[in-house]
């Protein structure tokens, strides 16, 4: 049995990456591979506390190298117990952020580096790295104000506060950016850029094209 294709999703908070997972999942249904979608931090039992504990605003004053193994420890269970049996079955994995997000929140934002994060990177997931990563990059400024309104809005409606890392100053989000250009620049074989203020339909596009170019096109030629 062929091994299934990892396809992750990667930005800023407020990039766009949940709806553009969605959309993607129902345009590969539609060419008849219907994927696995799950996210990180999160997507297990196990993950889901994790998540909670590290976006909850309550969570204060956790360190930066604490943070960075909570999310090391939600990877590992989320590859055991979704992403590696998925892939081993054949079947096509839509992720919604994995190591990227933590060389780029953690390495670059809160400044630990990105040898650190590869490091703990080969040995808890060891070394799986997605097929294809498409990484949204709208403006900065978008990103932000998009996300804070995600975040009240949600809070308002069910109570639940996941906006820890919103609350940090514009610098902490320019480390963040910064680093993940130099992600994109440092592995262009695998990390697809979807630049600027594009609405929803033209990143899903530029999407689509990426993906039928490096995963369809690659996988049945």
């Amino acid at each position: 049995m062929l091994r299934g294709r990892f396809i992750t999703l990667e930005g800023l908070d407020g990039s766009g990456k949940t709806t553009q997972l969605k959309r993607l999942a129902v345009w590969m249904k539609k060419r008849g591979t219907t994927p696995v979608v799950t996210r990180q931090p999160g997507g297990t039992a196990t993950g889901d506390r994790i998540r909670d504990l590290l976006l909850d605003s309550r969570s204060e004053r956790l360190a930066p190298l604490a943070e960075m193994a909570l999310m090391f420890a939600d990877r590992a269970q989320a590859i055991a117990e979704v992403i590696e049996p998925a892939l081993s079955s054949g079947k096509a994995v839509l992720c919604d952020r994995f190591t990227d997000s933590t060389e780029a929140y953690q390495g670059g934002g809160r400044e630990l580096g990105s040898d650190p994060v590869l490091a703990m990177h080969r040995v808890f997931c060891g070394g799986l790295q997605p097929d294809l990563t498409l990484l949204l990059l709208p403006s900065l400024q978008a990103s932000l104000e998009r996300a804070r309104r995600r975040n009240d809005r949600v809070i308002a409606q069910s109570g639940k506060d996941e906006g820890r890392f919103e609350r940090e100053q514009e610098d902490f989000y320019r480390r963040v950016w910064n680093k993940y250009c130099e992600i994109a620049a440092r592995d262009a074989h695998r990390v697809v850029c979807v630049e600027g203020d594009l609405n929803i339909d033209e990143v899903h596009q530029q999407i689509i094209e990426a993906v039928s170019v490096r995963i369809f096109e690659a996988t049945n030629g």
